[in-house]
């Protein structure tokens, strides 16, 4: 059961790994997985470059920002979106503040930002971890945990197992 909202921070994990070593389709199931379950789920994704685009050149709201709009806001009726200007990289935490009504945040990478992580490995992009160890919370592989090169001081999951992975991820929220 999803927590009650109480005025505890909202727990946050990083789906963590070296590019193209799966986190987007791990962290796609997750999500599938936690919604199933009842919990309402934010995500962020780490862009690690600069002048991202999600809005549509020639679209009102890319024009909006084109004549100089710090804050430019979509609403509909089902959805609404924000594209601030920032003159500095906001830290997750900053990132996350701004985060209301529910009861997970998990991000894609934000392997720096000091947060519980789980690190997707990939036989055919190594095995070396990218990630604080200290941070590390548990491993989603495509090898067993014998045949890691390294000893894992943390569990290790395969890599499809996200029913698991979900059930580790909510102990772990729930024990705050």
């Amino acid at each position: 059961m999803p927590p009650d909202g109480l005025s505890m921070p909202i727990p946050i994990i990083s789906i963590i790994g070296k590019s193209n070593s799966g986190k987007t389709t791990l962290l796609e199931k997750l999500i599938r997985e936690l919604k199933r379950r009842g919990y309402r789920v934010a995500t962020v994704k780490h862009h690690s470059h600069a002048g991202f685009e999600v809005d549509q050149p020639g679209k009102d709201t890319w024009r909006h920002a084109q004549a100089g709009s710090d804050l430019v806001v979509i609403a509909a009726p089902d959805k609404i979106a924000f594209i601030r200007k920032l003159g500095r990289e906001l830290s997750l935490d900053e990132v996350a503040a701004d985060i209301v009504d529910v009861d997970i945040i998990l991000t894609e990478g934000y392997k720096s930002a000091g947060k519980p992580a789980i690190e997707v490995l990939r036989k055919e992009r190594g095995m070396e971890l990218v990630g604080d160890p200290g941070r590390l919370i548990a491993i989603a592989c495509d090898l067993p945990a014998s045949e890691l090169p390294q000893a894992a001081d943390v569990p290790v999951f395969d890599l499809d197992d996200f029913q698991a992975i979900t059930d580790f991820i909510i102990l772990k929220i729930q024990a705050g």
